[in-house]
């Protein structure tokens, strides 16, 4: 069994793709979510730390709309497209997770979608 999650505070998909997908009604797996401002449409450009907050919330946002938290995320992958911006988006990532710190994977990527600096998602048990 599987339920479709779909929030209007995070950005609508931008290809053939679910926010997220409830499965078995506990295990949420999120699609990546790039600094878009769900309100605007439009992207949220400038520093790593201001991409990075943008896509952490809209990531939140899908958690939320199943019933979660920051505390139900187990696991999450960033992908960035300059790892030496990896300590200034710890510091941001550090702000929603430092109580969870679920496990985590962050890998240097050549090219993200609509030409971001990263990209992150995630898994979540309800």
């Amino acid at each position: 069994m599987k339920e479709i999650v779909f929030t209007e505070k995070a950005p609508r998909p931008i290809g053939p793709y679910s926010q997220g997908v409830l499965a078995e009604g506990r295990f949420l797996f999120v699609s990546g979510q790039i600094p878009i401002d769900p309100a605007t449409g439009e992207l949220v450009s400038g520093p790593i730390e201001e991409q990075a907050k943008r896509a952490i919330e809209n990531l939140l946002a899908v958690v939320r709309a199943a019933g979660g938290s920051a505390e139900n995320v187990v696991k999450v992958t960033v992908y960035i497209k300059d790892m030496s911006l990896y300590s200034r988006f710890n510091e941001v990532y550090e702000r929603y997770f430092s109580t969870a710190n679920p496990a985590r994977a962050v890998v240097e990527v050549s090219e993200l979608p609509k030409g971001v600096g990263i990209e992150i998602e995630a898994i979540a048990v309800l």
